[in-house]
């Protein structure tokens, strides 16, 4: 093959699909026809690497290939714009999707709770059976109380976050299992109600709520909602739909992983008014009013901010162009 006989020929198809690389903005047609250039260069180098190997005629093709491929697939997003789109709309629809979920698990957490603290507190035996009365009252008195303030706020505000953060990943992370977040629930409920059991056994149930209620109104909904999104993701795989298991599992972790990270702030907010606010000597209104409040704000970026974008067609999942064009299938 003659490369300069080839150059002389392809010149202006190559300028033209410079040209179009270098555009801005393109129509339809434009676009079309950038592919259709782009093939034919593609063919053209492919050519001249065959005859004629490594050259300064190849490498120009390439060149102009190179610009035109990131042109036609585009470069990756700016991180600083994915952040607004993030916390704006893939976060609160992705909560959103797991709303009734979470109220079922919200229903069931506090039935079992209830069930537990009447049951053993009812039964004097069952209270006897968990330690000796001045070990229970010990707890009862002062245990329960000294646990939020025996270390320093901060550090207690981060052991916490920590702690629960795992635990909500966990949930998220391994729901797969369908296992791994309802053991977490239960171990949780039979705690809180044995706690309370206590508490109640001997005439403190009243401090076991105001302790419990200003951080636990959103610390508790935070790990409802990790087992909801785990829950869900475990659904996927049992009943993908039209799609194969894995597309279907893939997508519901994608989606559904992203409250996993928006938990972590949940939780860190809960896990200061544990740290700061659970401890302080403050009138009840004031300490509850604290954690509804924090309750209320996650309750209204979930609900409204996600149904807003949920109606924009968000699921919370990455965006086709992130993930690539899906297989079509039927139904």
């Amino acid at each position: 093959m003659d490369l300069d006989a080839l150059t002389a020929a392809r010149r202006e198809e190559w300028a033209r699909l410079d040209e179009l690389s270098r555009t801005r903005h393109l129509s339809g047609a434009e676009v079309d026809e950038l592919v259709i250039r782009y093939r034919a260069a593609s063919a053209d180098l492919a050519e001249a690497k065959t005859s004629a190997g490594r050259s300064v005629q190849s490498d120009h093709i390439s060149t102009m290939l190179a610009r035109a491929r990131l042109r036609l697939t585009g470069a990756p997003e700016n991180v600083m714009r994915q952040i607004p789109r993030f916390f704006v709309l893939q976060l609160p629809a992705a909560l959103y999707r797991v709303r009734w979920t979470t109220l079922a698990i919200a229903v069931g957490f506090v039935i079992v709770v209830a069930t537990v603290a009447l049951w053993v507190s009812g039964d004097p035996a069952l209270v006897a059976s968990l330690g000796s009365r001045a070990q229970l009252q010990e707890y009862a008195e002062n245990s329960f109380t000294d646990y939020y303030s025996e270390n320093p706020a901060a550090v207690f505000a981060g052991t916490v976050w920590t702690n629960n953060a795992w635990i909500a990943a966990q949930c998220v992370l391994f729901g797969i299992t369908g296992v791994w977040p309802l053991m977490v629930l239960v171990q949780n409920a039979v705690g809180v109600g044995m706690a309370a059991a206590v508490m109640t056994a001997f005439d403190r149930g009243d401090v076991f709520v105001l302790f419990i209620l200003p951080h636990g109104l959103l610390e508790l909904t935070s790990i409802f909602v990790a087992a909801a999104a785990g829950l869900q993701i475990f659904w996927a795989w049992v009943a993908p739909g039209p799609r194969t298991r894995g597309a279907a599992l893939a997508a519901a972790g994608r989606s559904l992983a992203t409250v996993a990270i928006g938990l972590v702030i949940a939780l860190g907010v809960s896990g200061l008014i544990e740290g700061f606010v659970t401890r302080q000597a403050w009138p009840w209104p004031a300490k509850i009013g604290i954690g509804a409040a924090a309750l209320a704000l996650f309750l209204v970026y979930m609900l409204v901010v996600g149904r807003r974008a949920a109606r924009l067609g968000e699921t919370g999942d990455l965006t086709e162009f992130e993930t690539g064009t899906p297989t079509l299938v039927s139904g």
